[in-house]
C-alpha cells in the first residue's frame, strides 16, 4: 500500500492481512465518501469490488462517476427491513445518524440536523436482492448502531472473512462494543485487532487469513495519508498536485464562458434547497452578495448590486452571477491564465 485513504488506517491493516490478493469483494455499511476517510477506497483501485451503502444520497450519488464497479445502496442498514427516522448531519456527514442523542451531539457542536424518514433494508436482505459471492470482508461504521446490523444477518449465508466495526461511541469515544461482541464470538469469529477506533474479526476456520492479520495497529506513518495532503492545488505533497493545479488554471481561463446555471449550482451546491426555494429577506440577499463581493477597500466591485432581487434564494443567485459587477470579476479571475497578464 502507497496511501492510506481511510481515518484510522483500517485499509492498511486489511492490505496487510489480503496481500497478493488481486481481486475480491467487501461490504462497506456507513460507507460515506467514496474516497476521503473510506476504508475500501484502497481496495476498489486495486481490482475489488462490492456493496457499498450509505443513506445520505448525495453521498451514495458520488458512487456512480467515482467507483462505477460498485453496487451503491442509498439506504439504511439495521435489524429490520422498513422505515426509520434518520438524523441528517449537514457537512458533518460522519454524524449523521439514527440514534437521537448521537444527533443531538452534532446539535451541541453547532451543526444543523434535518430529521427525515428513509428506509431500511437488512444485511440478509441485501443478500436476498444482490446474491453474495465470498465476502472477504464486512465494514460497519453506523454511528452507534453497529449491533443492529449484526443482527439483522443471515450467518449460514452471509459469513464474512473478516469483519471490522466502529468500536467507541460517537463523541465520547467510550468502548462501545460489549453490546455486540458476544454475537460475533458465538458466530466463531476471533478477535485479532483494536487500533483505537474500531475492532476487527477473523472467521475461526479461515486459519491463514487469522495467522497473517496484524495484532497491533501499525506506525501512524507506515504509510502517507490522503487525509494529510490536501487540498491539492495548494500542496506539492498531494498525489495529485500537478494535474490540479493545471485543471484549476484551465477552469480559471474559461470561467467567463462558463454556462451560468452550472455556476449558479457550483455556487449554491452546499445550500440546502428548502433554502435556495424560498424567498430571500433583506438579509439573505446580502449575504449572498457580501459572499462573493465582500465589502471594503474595493467597494466598486459591487456597483449596481444594492437594488437586486428575485422571487427566490436560487434565483437571485442567477441574477447576481447575470449582473456587470459577477462578468467582470470573472475576468480578473481568468486574467492570470486566460493571456491578458503577463506574469514572470
Amino acid at each position: 500500500m502507497d496511501l492510506s485513504y481511510a481515518q484510522h488506517l483500517e485499509d492498511y491493516h486489511l492490505s496487510v492481512a489480503f496481500e497478493g490478493q488481486k481481486t475480491g469483494f467487501y461490504i462497506d455499511v456507513g460507507a460515506g465518501h467514496p474516497v476521503a476517510d473510506n476504508v475500501s477506497c484502497w481496495f476498489y483501485l486495486a481490482g475489488w469490488n462490492g456493496i457499498v451503502v450509505e443513506p445520505q444520497a448525495d453521498l451514495a450519488a458520488k458512487y456512480a462517476h467515482v467507483r462505477p464497479r460498485d453496487i451503491a445502496v442509498a439506504a439504511l442498514v439495521g435489524a429490520q427491513e422498513g422505515e426509520v427516522e434518520f438524523h441528517h448531519v449537514e457537512r458533518l456527514h460522519g454524524f449523521s445518524t439514527i440514534l437521537p442523542d448521537v444527533a443531538r451531539q452534532a446539535r451541541d457542536m453547532g451543526a444543523r440536523v434535518e430529521t427525515r424518514r428513509l428506509p431500511m433494508t437488512t444485511l440478509a436482505a441485501l443478500g436476498r436482492q444482490h446474491g453474495w459471492p465470498r465476502v472477504d470482508f464486512l465494514k460497519i461504521d453506523v454511528e452507534g448502531a453497529e449491533g443492529d446490523v449484526l443482527a439483522g444477518n443471515d450467518w449460514s449465508r452471509l459469513r464474512p472473512r473478516v469483519i471490522l466495526l466502529e468500536a467507541v461511541a460517537p463523541g465520547s469515544m467510550a468502548e462501545a462494543h460489549a453490546a455486540w461482541e458476544p454475537l460475533l464470538l458465538s458466530q466463531n469469529y476471533d478477535f485479532v485487532l483494536f487500533e483505537g477506533l474500531n475492532r476487527f474479526y477473523v472467521a475461526r476456520e479461515d486459519e491463514a487469513l487469522l495467522a497473517r492479520f496484524p495484532r497491533q495497529m501499525a506506525d501512524w506513518n507506515v504509510v502517507p495519508h490522503l487525509g494529510h495532503t490536501n487540498r491539492a492545488p495548494f500542496r506539492d505533497d498531494h498525489p495529485d498536485h500537478a494535474f490540479a493545479k493545471d485543471l484549476v488554471g484551465g477552469f480559471m481561463a474559461g470561467l467567463p464562458g462558463l454556462d451560468r446555471d452550472l455556476v449558479v449550482d457550483m455556487l449554491t451546491s452546499q445550500i440546502p434547497d428548502r433554502d435556495l426555494d424560498a424567498p430571500p429577506d433583506a438579509a439573505a440577499r446580502q449575504a449572498a452578495i457580501d459572499r462573493l463581493f465582500p465589502g471594503g477597500r474595493f467597494a466598486q466591485a459591487r456597483c449596481g448590486l444594492a437594488g437586486l432581487d428575485a422571487p427566490t434564494l436560487r434565483a437571485f443567485y442567477r441574477t447576481l452571477v447575470d449582473s456587470d459587477a459577477f462578468r467582470v470579476m470573472t475576468g480578473r479571475l481568468a486574467m492570470s491564465w486566460d493571456g491578458g497578464q503577463i506574469l514572470d
